[in-house]
């Protein structure tokens, strides 16, 4: 690895898999799996693989709104994903989502099993399986789907660009942290002036895509992400600070966001759900 403003990449790169700090070893630059390792199934038709990151409270969230409103069908079993420990890249796990990423989905109502990959696409499946968190309205659904794609193309900027070299580098870089600080700040901005005449990111209707941007967001501002409150002012966005503690006290919000979480107070984790009983 180099620290060196004058470096210049090889005519070909190689991969060095000592290089990337703090989660170096659970990256690789080829697909596939590595070792065998069937998935756990539980008793309910809807069975979740996962990790309580970000892109898996997503689901985690989702599936407990859908309890919230009465619907039996969603009861779930999910089951924890170690990343640190390689499980993404297990043949059962890559048989379900080949680019070895949590959150996935396995729904065993339909015939053939139905798998789900990606928590945007996971988010869709459920809203349009059992018809609900998405508006009715032609152009409400459509604002619901322009901010839940929003969402997965610009938190990549906050996961894997400014949380990267802010939080889990090897060592400080501030080019880097100053580019994707600024991204950041610019999508913070973004979400602070529609939410300045919006309740929700649809309108006046929670759905998935308050689902999607909350753990993400929502996280970042109520200092729940990369402790990085202070460093990125997040007491200017009054307008997404407002969203996200609204969010935040939904009952549903409050049991998924422990969903599959490993980490932090004892009484937030939740290494697996199989039924309400488990909270």
């Amino acid at each position: 690895m180099s620290n060196n403003e004058n470096y210049t990449p090889p005519t070909v790169w190689q991969w060095d898999a000592e290089n990337g700090g703090e989660w170096a070893k659970t990256n690789r630059p080829i697909a596939g799996a590595t070792h065998p390792q069937d998935l756990p199934v539980g008793e309910h038709a809807l069975q979740l693989y996962s990790l309580a990151t970000p892109n898996g409270q997503k689901v985690t969230i989702m599936l407990e709104e859908l309890l919230e409103l009465g619907i039996s069908a969603a009861e779930y079993d999910a089951f924890l994903i170690k990343i640190a420990d390689g499980d993404q890249f297990g043949s059962g796990f890559v048989s379900v989502n080949p680019n070895s990423k949590i959150p996935a989905l396995m729904d065993h109502s339909t015939n053939p099993v139905t798998r789900v990959f990606e928590s945007g696409a996971i988010l869709q499946y459920l809203a349009e399986k059992f018809e609900v968190l998405v508006p009715s309205d032609h152009t409400s659904k459509t604002e619901c789907r322009n901010w839940l794609f929003w969402q997965m193309g610009s938190a990549p900027y906050l996961g894997g660009g400014f949380g990267h070299f802010y939080a889990y580098a090897p060592f400080k870089m501030q080019y880097p942290i100053d580019r994707f600080t600024m991204e950041v700040k610019r999508q913070l901005d973004v979400l602070n002036r529609h939410l300045s005449d919006h309740d929700y990111m649809a309108g006046s209707e929670y759905s998935i895509a308050d689902i999607a941007i909350w753990p993400w967001y929502g996280s970042l501002v109520l200092g729940n992400l990369y402790d990085a409150a202070e460093f990125l002012d997040v007491e200017s966005y009054t307008h997404v600070l407002r969203w996200a503690k609204q969010i935040e006290r939904r009952p549903a919000v409050k049991r998924g966001r422990r969903v599959n979480r490993v980490w932090g107070p004892e009484e937030e984790q939740l290494a697996e759900r199989h039924s309400k009983n488990d909270f």
